[in-house]
């Protein structure tokens, strides 16, 4: 279903993807990165569905929906590292930071910080080119929003 997508993402030299492509494939991250504990949950689901709302201006229909699709899109990709990596390629650096902050947002949805979670998430900052140091602030915003 996506195989077409994935490979334009993988590509060599990727072009920066179209706004719907590029939300599609940040929020595949935020459901790749919720299931990385191996328990992704309802907390989870509406977390990354408010998240898609409040970012891509989204009705709560429409952010299902994007769910739905990054949840398949998310089975289909490629290992974490080539897939972050594309869209390192893809996606500007704000928006980088951005999907930092939601990434965190999913990470301390259900309130506890999982040790399988916080890996996956340096490494996916790193990946993103995201500093451990902007991470960090990034996670601290979060918190103080919660």
């Amino acid at each position: 279903m996506f195989a077409d997508f994935l490979k334009r993402l993988t590509a060599p030299q990727p072009a920066p993807l179209p706004d719907e492509d590029a939300r599609l494939a940040l929020t595949a991250l935020l459901v790749r990165v919720a299931r990385s504990d191996e328990s992704y949950d309802d907390e989870e689901r509406q977390r990354i569905d408010r998240i898609a709302a409040t970012r891509f201006g989204l009705l709560p229909f429409e952010a299902s929906k994007l769910r739905g699709e990054a949840e398949a899109l998310e089975a289909e990709a490629p290992d974490t590292v080539r897939f972050t990596r594309a869209i390192k390629d893809a996606v500007a650096y704000e928006d980088r930071i951005g999907v930092i902050e939601a990434l965190w947002q999913v990470v301390l949805a259900d309130g506890v910080r999982d040790a399988s979670e916080d890996a996956l998430l340096r490494l996916v900052s790193n990946l993103l080119g995201i500093s451990d140091r902007d991470s960090a602030l990034a996670r601290q915003r979060v918190e103080k929003a919660s």
